[in-house]
C-alpha cells in the first residue's frame, strides 16, 4: 500500500494555521527534512532533550500548501519536521549526528521508497550558529563518503504545520506506520549506509 494512499485512509485533510515555536531561554528550534515527516517526527521524538516535533512544510513559497499541493510537485516545499529542544540537554551539534544517521545522504531528490523534490533531504539552520555547524556536519559526512552528498543546507522559509492526521502519525496509526516503514526499507537502508552509529541510537522500530 502506498504513503499517500495510507494518507488518505487516516482521515479528512484539516489545513492548520500557520505557527511556530519561539525561542526562549529554555527551548531552541531546529528544522530538518529527511523524507517521510512520519519518520522524522517518530526518530527525534525518542531523543533525550527533543521536547516537541511538528510535522510540516518548507523550503517553498506557497502560503498554506496542503499535502497534496507538495507531494504534487511545484511548490518547492520539502516535508520537514520542527524540533522544539532543550539546549541545555541535547545541542544542535547532536541533532545532527542524528539526522543524518536516519536519513540516506546519497540519493537526490528522494528519501528510501518516496521519490520526488518534496522527499528530498536538506537542513534549514534557523541562525548562523545552526548553518556554521550544518556546514561542519556536511563536510564530515561527505568525507566518510565516496559518493556525493545529496542533502542540502537551504534558506528556511515560513514553516507551515501539516494537517492534523500526520502529527503523531506513528502513535495515532502504529500499524500502517510500521508497515509503512518496513515496506520503504527505511532502517534496513540507514543501517546498511551507518552500521552500528545507526542502530546505537535506538530509533529503530523494535529497537527502542
Amino acid at each position: 500500500m502506498s504513503r499517500p494512499l495510507l494518507a488518505v485512509l487516516a482521515a479528512a485533510t484539516l489545513v492548520a494555521a500557520p505557527a511556530a515555536a519561539q525561542e526562549g531561554d529554555d527551548t531552541a528550534r531546529a528544522v530538518f527534512a529527511g523524507g517521510c515527516f512520519w519518520c522524522v517526527e517518530a526518530d527525534f521524538d525518542k531523543v533525550p532533550g527533543v521536547l516537541e516535533t511538528t510535522s510540516g512544510y518548507v523550503g517553498g513559497s506557497l502560503e498554506n500548501p496542503t499535502y497534496r499541493q507538495v507531494t504534487a510537485g511545484g511548490t518547492g516545499h520539502a516535508e520537514a519536521v520542527e524540533i522544539v529542544y532543550d539546549p541545555g540537554r541535547v545541542g544542535y551539534e547532536e541533532l545532527l549526528h542524528v539526522f543524518w544517521r536516519t536519513i540516506d545522504p546519497l540519493t537526490a531528490g528522494a528519501q528510501f521508497c518516496d521519490v520526488g523534490d518534496s522527499y528530498r533531504s536538506a537542513i534549514f539552520p534557523l541562525n548562523p550558529e545552526q548553518e556554521a555547524l550544518a556546514e561542519a556536519s556536511l563536510e564530515e559526512v561527505a568525507a566518510r563518503f565516496e559518493a556525493p552528498i545529496a542533502t542540502g543546507i537551504e534558506e528556511p522559509t515560513t514553516f507551515w504545520p501539516a494537517e492534523d492526521y500526520h502529527q503523531d502519525y506513528y502513535e495515532k496509526n502504529p500499524v500502517a506506520y510500521r508497515f509503512y516503514r518496513w515496506n520503504c526499507g527505511r532502517d534496513a537502508r540507514v543501517e546498511a549506509l551507518w552500521g552500528e552509529e545507526a542502530g546505537g541510537l535506538g530509533i529503530f522500530e523494535g529497537r527502542s
